[in-house]
């Protein structure tokens, strides 16, 4: 059992269970819960007895996306055109989310709550959605003067461009119905004796495979999928920063936090 100020890490037999733990921030990410991450993703792909990681968010949400308090208290910009650190904290969290995209093992995700920014990208990193009827999908983060920066290529790719087009203007926050219906969960679940029950059936299933063929079917499916994520990656964690340090995210991130609305919206 690892030891995470933010994750709790368990194993069982072939089973991982990986739970993302700050249940009163609804689970929403710091860099240190990234950074947590993106070593639980190497502790998964690096153990040839682990076969299967089940992601679950605690006290029944996902993940809220980026902590907003913790986005909103960044240091000075760097004078004489210095390069921002920023910038390399947030480019982080796509590295972890590419981890998690390629781990050789099975990966389940069971979605609860609230689920947008960085717990949309996660779920979409998954082989497996299990959807609770709870579930809010969303990448809402442009209302408020900033972007989801590294989950883009991944909702992309989970969605097709159409949907995450429509998600990424409107910053509209679906429900499970629609998210079932778009094909980010296969699976709709309305209590949770079905989400034991589908995830038992999936694990049954799951467990019948040959690890080394598994994987190797896995990296091939990816390998079709994907091009170069890195560059758009790269501009994206760029792209954050830029919009964090405008006034206008300031004035997002406390008109969020009031639960009013910010000067730009139009009604």
């Amino acid at each position: 059992m690892a030891d995470y100020a933010h994750l709790l890490f368990d194993r069982d037999g072939a089973l991982a269970r990986l739970t993302l733990n700050r249940p009163e921030r609804r689970n929403a990410l710091t860099h240190a819960m990234m950074l947590e991450l993106e070593d639980a993703f190497a502790r998964v792909r690096d153990d040839p007895a682990c076969r299967v990681l089940v992601l679950r968010g605690a006290g029944g949400h996902f993940c809220a996306g980026g902590d907003l308090d913790a986005m909103a208290d960044m240091p000075p910009k760097p004078g004489n055109g210095a390069g921002d650190p920023l910038v390399a904290a947030y480019r982080q969290f796509g590295d972890a989310l590419l981890a998690l995209n390629a781990l050789p093992q099975a990966t389940i995700s069971i979605v609860e709550g609230s689920a947008v920014g960085g717990g949309f990208g996660m779920a979409c990193c998954s082989d497996v959605v299990i959807l609770h009827d709870s579930v809010k999908f969303g990448l809402p983060e442009p209302k408020w003067g900033f972007i989801p920066s590294q989950v883009i290529p991944f909702v992309v790719r989970r969605l097709g461009e159409g949907p995450a087009r429509d998600l990424a203007v409107t910053g509209r926050v679906i429900d499970a119905a629609e998210a079932h219906r778009l094909g980010i969960g296969r699976y709709l679940c309305r209590s949770a004796a079905e989400i034991d029950a589908s995830l038992q059936g999936l694990l049954d299933d799951i467990l019948k495979m040959e690890p080394q063929a598994l994987a190797t079917a896995k990296r091939l499916v990816l390998a079709s999928a994907t091009g170069d994520d890195r560059a758009v990656l790269d501009d994206a964690a760029e792209s954050l920063v830029g919009l964090l340090r405008r006034p206008e995210a300031a004035a997002g991130i406390k008109a969020f936090k009031a639960k009013s609305q910010p000067a730009w919206t139009k009604r």
